[in-house]
């Protein structure tokens, strides 16, 4: 993933409400329960049998990198604690499908109303006239932008867009915003985003 895939995941995970199972069992057994909800959907949209508690495993198995009687060994509770990296794969398993219909209401929210913040650290560099150019240095920006960039965002993640179409967005959003105050000046200025430190993405 990148640096704006990563970002946004937070601001996701940051939106619900309840923390996530604490014990391994739980952890798999909301991931088996993901897995019976994707598999009825499947059977409506295509007919078919259900799937068996074996082959549910072995789907959350490969969510998780771990063999299918792995899983059943956490579901039955023969192994109580999942270690080192399994554990690490099976938390971020679960955060990503952890209250859904909240995390799908915030971003609706932000991509019809309230917009994003998002703050970086990066390099902007200016082209204001043909044969003009600004040197670019080191900028920390904290910065609101209107929700049809949240929304721009949004639809490149959804598509695996790669990481330049994505900072393109922000780039336009703190170009517009940040820099040209909505229209209000810099007229023709064209921004340069390089450099990334860091982006944090925040859904209001």
């Amino acid at each position: 993933m990148g640096l704006f895939d990563d970002a946004l995941e937070k601001a996701e995970q940051e939106t619900v409400h309840r923390p996530i199972p604490h014990t391994t069992y739980g952890r798999v057994q909301h991931l088996l329960k993901q897995a019976r909800i994707a598999d009825r959907r499947q059977i409506r949209a295509t007919g078919g049998k259900p799937a068996s508690k074996a082959e549910l495993a072995r789907r959350v198995a490969q969510v998780i990198g771990v063999s299918q009687r792995t899983v059943e060994r956490y579901r039955d509770k023969q192994i109580k604690h999942a270690a080192g990296d399994h554990a690490a794969k099976l938390a971020a398993a679960v955060r990503k499908t952890w209250q859904p219909r909240v995390k799908d209401q915030a971003r609706k929210k932000a991509a019809t109303t309230a917009g994003i913040t998002v703050e970086t650290r990066a390099r902007f560099g200016f082209t204001a006239a043909p044969g003009t150019t600004d040197d670019g240095r080191i900028r920390l920006i904290t910065q609101h932008l209107p929700p049809e960039y949240a929304a721009r965002l949004f639809a490149a993640q959804d598509s695996g867009a790669p990481h330049d179409q994505m900072k393109d967005i922000v780039a336009e959003g703190l170009q517009e915003i940040y820099f040209k105050d909505k229209g209000r000046r810099a007229d023709g200025l064209l921004v340069e985003f390089n450099a990334i430190e860091y982006v944090e993405i925040d859904y209001s």
